[in-house]
């Protein structure tokens, strides 16, 4: 069946504001087609096949009164609370065990029927047998009531929730800021230790550096006294009074030469082929005198040989003060 042909039959359906759909062998509620007919504000549904209503039932808001009896309903809509404009609700004869938290929301409801359904005993001691008109009204007040208090336990469970959650959540944020805060004391005790490491490298240079500037230092403190002891030893040598030559010693000297060089000179002429020289004529004669004369002066000569050896022994006793 098309689309077309379902509206154009629950067109057919239609009298006034109801619309009977009752025995219409329906395993589903033609949610669509009655949101066209917002007119339509009383439905029956009853003697179907419905085993469920879609989400979508939900928002015919302009339902006034709903007869859902004698089907296979196990459950309602999680958001059947948003009929707010239902008034009367017969779920007679059904399989609900049941019903929505969003009930309680149904503020108009002043007539509900729930007899031959399954329900669990707190819902069916608040629903009762509504045999009457009486009843079923004293029914829709008691399960509102309930449903109003098993909205308020789902709201404290939920607001509970909410607070454990929350609870939970604050508990993460302190754990969350203590990890920071672990993490940044972390990261500032590793700074701190790095620039401690980085201080101690530093003053470990520092130290060396000064270590060797004091050992270049010393050295050259150690090389300028060394130098200084040198200058002032060879001042002190420089400055150190030279011994007297004793004169005797010098005369001696001068004497000896002067008699090695004759004695050279008159050896040189007296026995090499130079004798018969020129030159050593003279020195020969005078050789021969000197030698005539000595022979003649020999006491003389004794005594100037004598003086000559006190001389030496002066000279050389004179010597070995000066080297003490």
């Amino acid at each position: 069946m098309s689309k077309n042909s379902k509206v154009l039959n629950l067109k057919d359906k239609i009298s006034g504001n109801e619309v009977d759909l009752s025995l219409c062998n329906l395993t589903e509620v033609p949610v669509r087609e009655l949101a066209l007919f917002t007119k339509a504000t009383v439905v029956d549904l009853s003697c179907n096949n419905i085993t469920s209503l879609p989400p979508e039932f939900c928002n015919l808001t302009h339902l006034v009164k709903v007869d859902l009896s004698k089907n296979q309903l196990t459950c309602l809509p999680e958001d059947v609370g948003n009929l707010v404009n239902l008034q009367h609700l017969d779920l007679y004869n059904n399989k609900l065990t049941v019903l929505p938290v969003s009930f309680s929301q149904l503020r108009s409801l002043k007539w509900l029927d729930l007899k031959d359904n399954p329900l669990e005993a707190g819902l069916a001691k608040a629903a009762g047998d509504c045999l009457d008109e009486k009843q079923c009204k004293q029914c829709a007040s008691k399960v509102l009531e309930h449903m109003n208090g098993l909205q308020d336990e789902v709201d404290r469970a939920r607001e509970k929730r909410l607070l454990r959650e929350k609870e939970l959540e604050r508990k993460r944020e302190v754990k969350q800021r203590e990890r920071e805060a672990r993490d940044k004391e972390a990261r500032k005790q590793e700074k701190a230790e790095e620039k401690e490491k980085r201080r101690r490298e530093y003053n470990a240079q520092m130290a060396a550096v000064a270590a060797r500037e004091q050992q270049k230092k010393k050295s050259e403190e150690k090389k300028k006294k060394n130098g200084q002891a040198a200058a002032d030893k060879k001042v002190v040598v420089e400055l150190t009074p030279k011994p007297r030559r004793s004169l005797i010693g010098l005369m001696f000297k001068l004497l000896l030469l002067l008699l090695l060089g004759l004695a050279g000179v008159a050896a040189t002429c007296r026995l090499t082929d130079l004798q018969k020289e020129t030159v050593c004529v003279p020195v020969n004669i005078f050789v021969d005198d000197s030698l005539s004369w000595a022979k003649e002066q020999e006491g003389v000569v004794r005594q100037l040989v004598q003086n000559l050896s006190s001389a030496a022994k002066e000279f050389l006793e004179s010597t070995q003060t000066s080297k003490n």
